[in-house]
């Protein structure tokens, strides 16, 4: 059975720097912390950027291995599973970057804008008599995160403007099967952003497929393309998070808890808790306290 991949929160290494909206790293960190082989995972709502100085890696993403050897630059879109293994001794570096804040810098430049959705790998002819160009833009935006000048954070938007701009020059238009997919995942996080206004008001799946102009049946598919969830599926997973939370976090009654998520009979929200988590709401708590389960 193929393991599910991780869901890799941002601010993987520096938590301390207020201002640090984007992350930036050496290939070289996570490379020689792993044995220089990255497991699958994806990322949600995170673009992520590398930079290929020296060697070469193989890049598997969504089940699809490519072999990249520097100088190249990958752009990998949210949701994408990907997993790498370099050769030692690798050098580059990497980027990540929440995705509202990247699409809304290229606000008005729509062509530009478009190419955010996709999943890209620029290298070989593409890259002729570019390598110092691409030296160049990852030393500055490396240089401007390890600083602490004034303008910090205006100055690692510009850096990474130019460097994203660079990249979508050179990038390969999509395919229609990528742009049919491009499509569905701007669904689907459409679709989890209206599930996160209203999922206390328990609405029905027909609400939320007419406010995305669409078929409840369409949405479903799209859903399970995506994630391999129905659109139910999704909503009610959001729901047992958020119950977790609520159990783990405070000390509230299991009936307070119900009503806080928008269920008006605590027993019901009880075997609905229990139906999709495998255990009650109290048996879950009790795992928490002797240590059998994980924090949410």
């Amino acid at each position: 059975m193929k393991t599910a991949p991780l869901a890799v929160a941002f601010r993987e290494v520096r938590h301390f720097r207020p201002d640090d909206w984007l992350h930036c790293e050496p290939i070289a960190l996570r490379g020689e912390e792993f044995g220089w082989t990255i497991p699958a995972h994806r990322h949600e709502g995170l673009h992520q950027l590398q930079c290929l100085l020296r060697g070469k890696a193989v890049v598997t993403l969504d089940d699809v291995p490519h072999t990249v050897a520097a100088p190249a630059v990958l752009m990998i879109a949210p949701g994408c599973v990907h997993g790498f293994r370099y050769q030692r001794s690798t050098a580059g570096q990497q980027v990540t970057v929440p995705s509202a804040r990247l699409e809304a810098a290229f606000g008005a430049a729509p062509a530009l804008a478009a190419l955010l959705r996709h999943t890209h790998i620029v290298q070989g002819h593409v890259l002729e008599g570019e390598a110092p160009r691409l030296a160049e833009l990852c030393a500055g935006l490396a240089a401007e995160f390890e600083g602490n000048a004034a303008g910090r954070s205006e100055a690692l938007q510009a850096h990474l403007v130019l460097f994203v701009t660079w990249l979508l020059r050179r990038a390969a238009p999509p395919s229609a099967a990528e742009n049919q997919r491009a499509l569905r995942d701007t669904l689907v996080a459409r679709y989890r952003a209206l599930i996160e206004r209203h999922l206390r008001r328990h609405r029905p799946l027909g609400f939320y497929a007419a406010q995305l102009h669409i078929t409840p049946d369409h949405l479903s598919r799209s859903c399970r393309s995506v994630s391999g969830l129905s659109a139910l599926g999704l909503l009610h997973e959001r729901m047992v998070v958020e119950a977790r939370r609520l159990l783990a976090h405070t000390a509230a009654p299991v009936s307070d808890v119900a009503s806080d998520l928008g269920f008006d009979d605590p027993a019901y929200f009880a075997r609905f808790f229990a139906r999709r988590a495998g255990h009650s709401p109290q048996a879950y708590r009790l795992a928490l306290a002797m240590g059998r389960a994980a924090l949410p």
